[in-house]
């Protein structure tokens, strides 16, 4: 057990020593050496981008083992040096990732480690649900970390939902189906028509019981497959947040530091009982508690002090941190009380100023202060001190506040997101920086603001919509402007700590 890492300069130092299985691609081989396979995957890049440079370790690993395993090639193409290739693609972003089937490009969609680009790929190669025979079924259940079969015959045969839902989730999951003839042996020996989710975790595999094999639909087929598709007690990152995500449920997080793998090991070996009794209201994960310490502290976690405990409803918008040390007795009490609904959430606030200038600053324990009062127009921005669209807007928005100062009807106001929660009460989340709220008198609807950031655009916008001056309905005059776009730069130096 342990926390997994990364070592590109080594990975990249293997592959300029070994002949690369990546092929180099211009305008002239393209087409010979895409177009008419069966199936590619092909990387366009640009030489200094930062996010190509840590994808080709992986590119590489991955070339490999495809090449290998499924004779599927893995090519690249320099859009700096063949750039009306790359235009003919639509290629504007680095790096672009396109599979082609049959000279048909698609967008990759899936992860960008070798061991998720290998997972991928096989996916593609193969049709939505595999036929699996004897002979090959005991090597099928093996070819991915989460496999499904369907058994059946020709008096029960394989549900209709099933073969429906493998064709939408194909690129995350890999479906086969025994739909006559001899069977080997099935777990738990259920009877026919039977569905079976193999895992390389935890107890191996799940069978979905007769009852709801005989009433599937898709709907209960996708809770089932999301439902036993992670391992009880995992590590989180990156790579794999968005299916804890998708799951909806509570996220359970042990911060550990990556050297302490006795640690690790001693938490993972108290915690799965109570992971797999709380299977299905809570998912328990473990994660690299320095290499994401600025997630713990969002997660209202001081990120001094490890290994550390706390669990996040993103659906609620709510964190509960464990307070004081974490270990088996305090982790399974605090869980036990969570669940009773015995534990309160942890807003994190600034102090409430004692006095307001032009712009009111919010604050998560003055949010009710603000809003209860439904006599009064307010527009908010939400921001982040580092956000370079946020410090542009700060004198504008600091002279929209004088502008309202002496209407006391309208409220221009300001919230740090960095130092504030959105408390659950609010009907809306914040995924982006500098985002801006506008909440008529009389109304407890909030409505986005997209117009371009300059004054005389933020001022019509409130004329047109401000209840208070008995202003026209609400989003009819909004402002037609185009909303600001800049290119990011690539950063020289890579970010201090890593981000889910």
């Amino acid at each position: 057990m342990r926390l997994s890492t990364t070592i590109p300069a080594l990975a990249a130092l293997v592959s300029v020593l070994a002949a690369s299985d990546v092929l180099d691609l211009t305008k002239s081989s393209f087409n010979k050496e895409v177009m008419s396979e069966d199936l590619a995957l092909v990387e366009f890049f640009a030489p200094w981008c930062g996010h190509c440079k840590n994808l080709a370790p992986h590119y590489e690993e991955a070339a490999t083992e495809l090449k290998s395993k499924k004779n599927i090639k893995l090519a690249k193409v320099d859009c700096t040096d063949e750039q009306d290739l790359c235009a003919e693609f639509g290629v504007n972003g680095y790096p672009t990732l396109k599979v082609f089937r049959n000279g048909v490009p698609t967008d990759y969609s899936g992860p960008r480690k070798a061991d998720g680009i290998v997972s991928y790929m096989i996916k593609q190669s193969l049709p939505a649900i595999t036929d699996v025979t004897l002979d090959s079924h005991d090597q099928f259940i093996k070819d991915d970390k989460v496999v499904l079969v369907a058994y059946g015959d020709a008096s029960h045969p394989v549900p209709q939902t099933y073969l429906d839902y493998a064709n939408t989730a194909r690129d995350t999951y890999l479906f086969g189906q025994m739909a006559s003839g001899s069977h080997p042996s099935i777990p738990d020996s259920p009877s026919l028509p039977a569905i079976v989710l193999y895992k390389q975790f935890d107890e191996g595999h799940t069978v979905l019981p007769a009852s709801e094999v005989a009433s599937l639909t898709a709907e209960s087929l996708g809770a089932f497959v999301k439902l036993n598709s992670v391992p009880l007690m995992d590590e989180i990152s990156p790579e794999n947040f968005a299916s804890y995500a998708e799951q909806g449920l509570p996220i359970a997080y042990l911060f550990v530091e990556p050297e302490k793998i006795d640690v690790l090991q001693q938490f993972v070996e108290d915690l799965t009982p109570l992971a797999r009794e709380l299977k299905g209201k809570v998912n328990f994960v473990y994660i690299d508690a320095v290499k994401f310490v600025d997630h713990g502290k969002s997660l209202n976690l001081p990120g001094d002090a490890w290994p550390a405990f706390v669990i996040q409803d993103l659906a609620a918008q709510t964190k509960y941190p464990l307070t004081g040390v974490a270990d088996k007795s305090s982790v399974e009490s605090f869980v036990r009380k969570w669940v009773a609904g015995d534990v309160k959430p942890s807003i994190k606030s600034q102090e409430i100023p004692t006095e307001q200038g032009p712009v009111f600053k919010l604050t998560a324990d003055g949010w009710n202060q603000l809003f209860d009062d439904e006599s009064k127009d307010v527009f908010a921005e939400f921001y982040a001190p580092w956000c370079g669209h946020c410090q542009r807007l700060a004198p504008i928005w600091e002279s929209l506040g004088e502008k309202y100062t002496a209407t006391n009807s309208v409220v221009i106001a300001q919230m740090d997101a960095t130092e504030n929660d959105i408390p659950p009460q609010a009907p809306f989340k914040v995924s982006g920086f500098p985002t801006l709220k506008f909440r008529p008198a009389g109304s407890s609807e909030f409505v986005d603001y997209n117009g371009d950031r300059s004054l005389e655009s933020l001022i019509e916008f409130i004329e047109a919509n401000r209840a208070s001056s008995g202003g026209e309905e609400l989003g009819k005059r909004d402002v037609e402007g185009e909303a600001e776009v800049e290119e990011e730069e690539e950063e020289d130096d890579a970010p201090e700590h890593d981000e889910l």
